[in-house]
């Protein structure tokens, strides 16, 4: 009931992002493309699809050809305007995603900023060697005018059965997908078939020129919090998960399929642990006198324990970090060759402009 009593909000919601995107399409508002090579990842609904994976993996994909730098707004950061992230910065600073970046990338150029239409010349004017701009949940930041736009929309809840905010999760109408250049599907089962996928993209109904791709959560090796030392999962462990991602069941499920027994812990997305979190987990773990259990936590949630370091320490519990990265169903040549063409052709065009300036 309350559901439903939300409606009118999302019409009165659906309108104006209606309008919005109106304006920007007539171009009243207008849109900003910069002379570098600009990838936007992003979604329609309001988080969990999985996008930073999926920009670690374009980071992976270029590393070595190009001189990446990224952008984020820095969600719950403690900061206010442009921050470019250095030896000193710490989630506060940057926010948990991009300390993320930060820490696993340390040649990558990592910035946060509210509107990444001054975001991107600040990143530039410290950094003018960086040549691609990867933007971290941009989709409907359009005052930037990206060269490509993915679009990442969870499996388990995808943006064609979903609705605006705040009866469904949209941010914008679903509609929206047409800007996007690529489409992916995230957080697929492994066994996802060809037939289910082209049902799927049926529904979706992508339009010329876009391509849809079909991605999945896997898991890397753990790593020691404290050492950075690899460490290995066995059948007789008991483990204390310490999780504040939008969505760690696929993890729990993960571990508990190796280990003994798992209890999870599970906080708010993006959540800053409180002396009395870090209560509950101490406690959570004591419970198991016998079992020496080890915590578990994601990466993200590792920038945030991060802060409270000294004091974990102390504990003198083992603390593991169990990254979470994507592949695609299908491979990945097809994707990969879609953002290789793109930014060769952003070179091509560079390298024309040069010689007619030089002419």
């Amino acid at each position: 009931m309350l559901k439903f009593l939300l409606y009118p909000f999302a019409v009165l919601y659906g309108m104006i992002m209606w309008l919005r995107n109106r304006l920007y399409d007539s171009g009243f508002y207008s849109s900003i493309q910069f002379s570098v090579p600009v990838i936007c990842v992003g979604n329609l609904s309001t988080g969990g699809t999985g996008k930073t994976p999926h920009i670690e993996y374009l980071v992976r994909l270029l590393q070595y050809e190009y001189n990446l730098g990224t952008q984020s707004r820095g969600y719950k950061r403690r900061s206010r305007g442009f921050k470019l992230a250095n030896e000193t910065s710490t989630a506060f600073d940057l926010g948990d995603e991009p300390m993320q970046f930060h820490l696993k990338f340390p040649e990558l150029a990592v910035s946060v900023c509210e509107e990444r239409m001054t975001g991107i010349p600040s990143l530039l004017a410290v950094r003018p060697e960086v040549d691609v701009v990867l933007l971290d949940d941009a989709f409907q930041h359009r005052s930037v005018k990206a060269g490509l736009n993915i679009l990442i929309t969870d499996y388990a809840q995808p943006f064609y059965e979903d609705y605006i905010l705040p009866f469904g999760n949209l941010r914008e109408q679903r509609n929206a997908y047409k800007r996007a250049d690529v489409i992916i599907v995230s957080k697929c089962p492994a066994d996802l078939g060809r037939e289910a996928q082209e049902q799927i993209i049926g529904h979706i109904k992508p339009i010329a020129g876009q391509s849809v791709y079909f991605t999945k959560i896997q898991y890397g090796k753990c790593y020691n919090f404290f050492t950075g030392h690899e460490v290995n999962l066995h059948k007789d462990q008991h483990i204390v998960l310490v999780s504040g991602i939008a969505k760690p069941e696929p993890m729990l499920q993960h571990i508990e399929a190796q280990v003994a027994a798992v209890h999870l812990l599970k906080y708010p997305d993006h959540h800053y642990f409180t002396a009395a979190n870090l209560d509950e987990i101490l406690e959570t773990c004591k419970n198991w006198k016998d079992k020496q259990p080890v915590i578990i936590t994601t990466e993200k949630d590792a920038t945030r324990l991060t802060l409270k370091r000294e004091l974990l320490q102390d504990w003198g519990i083992e603390i593991w970090v169990l990254p979470i990265e994507i592949a695609f169903l299908n491979g990945s040549e097809d994707f990969d060759g879609r953002v290789r063409k793109y930014l060769s052709s952003m070179r091509e065009i560079d390298a024309v402009e040069g010689f007619e300036e030089i002419l």
